[in-house]
């Protein structure tokens, strides 16, 4: 069924079945926090909604399951992280996504304040937050001189998000080495490129390749001893020394503030895309013992958490 520019039934039409689309691997990390905000607005799962989840990595799979949820008549699908590359040529039903790109160059929205089609959501893009980055791994590493970007050029934004970095570590006095590369299949070359940079520390921008890479990720730069900065608590988690950015999950909580209202007769086209105002640096003190680092009382004091 399609609905006029991102039209929606109303809540109380009986039980609204909401379509899943994820890359992430099971359990998802973020499909909880999408349960914790809907049942904070009341939904609650199996009776009011039901939620059809999909995952995989496959682009043709992840089209065929966005092809099925649509012709099953779910009321709208949310899509974690890079699968919207799958849904964007979707146009016939409401879409709510959390990306880290920018939304109007991938073709999702007129604007950020006035979406105008049939996706909204949230992203996380901010070139304040990926200068800040820059700022916060200089205090926690004094003796920085060289810094290794490693990025995805086919995350839309990439080119801003550069931009805002080298501004930033140049103000700082950093020469930087840009390490690009091109999807998941390029990364293992732009590991190794790092490797022959032989820079001091490494940010990483934060985007599905990297995110779905991030173990490897980590423990190539703990094998090369770099410290390394990145963009979203799951790569700390996962062995990297620092991150800093919105709470991934906390973000899906505030997805489902979209998903009341679609059901309670919103439009898409007329939801601003929001962009978090809460962030959180998140220190490994594991992964700094492994690469022999004392990470500095202000960098400690920071920090909204410590991975011991």
């Amino acid at each position: 069924m399609a609905y006029p520019a991102g039209a929606q039934p109303r809540k109380g039409a009986g039980v609204q079945r909401i379509g899943w689309i994820s890359t992430e691997a099971q359990p998802d990390p973020f499909v909880d926090g999408f349960r914790e905000g809907m049942r904070r607005h009341g939904y609650i799962e199996g009776q009011s909604v039901i939620l059809d989840l999909r995952y995989t990595r496959d682009l043709d799979a992840l089209r065929a399951a966005v092809a099925e949820l649509a012709r099953s008549k779910v009321a709208f699908i949310v899509s974690s992280g890079p699968a919207i590359r799958a849904i964007r040529g979707a146009r016939d039903i409401p879409v709510l996504f959390a990306i880290s790109g920018d939304p109007v160059e991938l073709g999702l929205a007129e604007s950020l304040g006035r979406p105008g089609g049939n996706f909204t959501g949230l992203t996380f893009l901010s070139l304040e937050i990926a200068a800040k980055r820059v700022d916060l791994l200089k205090q926690a590493i004094p003796q920085l001189r060289t810094l290794a970007v490693l990025s995805n050029t086919d995350h839309p934004g990439e080119r801003s998000e550069r931009r805002a970095t080298e501004e930033a570590a140049r103000t700082l006095g950093l020469a930087v080495s840009y390490v690009p590369f091109t999807g998941g299949g390029e990364l293992e070359r732009g590991l190794s490129a790092v490797h022959d940079v032989k820079a001091d520390a490494m940010v990483v921008f934060p985007e599905g390749a990297t995110m779905v890479a991030r173990d490897k990720i980590a423990q190539f730069a703990i094998a090369e001893r770099l410290p390394t900065m990145f963009g979203w608590s799951e790569y700390a988690e996962s062995g990297g020394l620092m991150s800093y950015g919105a709470n991934q999950r906390e973000a899906y909580v505030r997805l489902a503030a979209f998903a009341d209202k679609l059901l309670r007769g919103a439009r898409t086209a007329e939801l601003p895309i929001e962009q978090p105002t809460q962030f959180e640096l998140v220190v490994n003190l594991k992964s700094a013992a492994a690469l022999g680092i004392t990470l500095p009382s202000p960098t400690l004091l920071l920090a909204n958490r410590r991975i011991e």
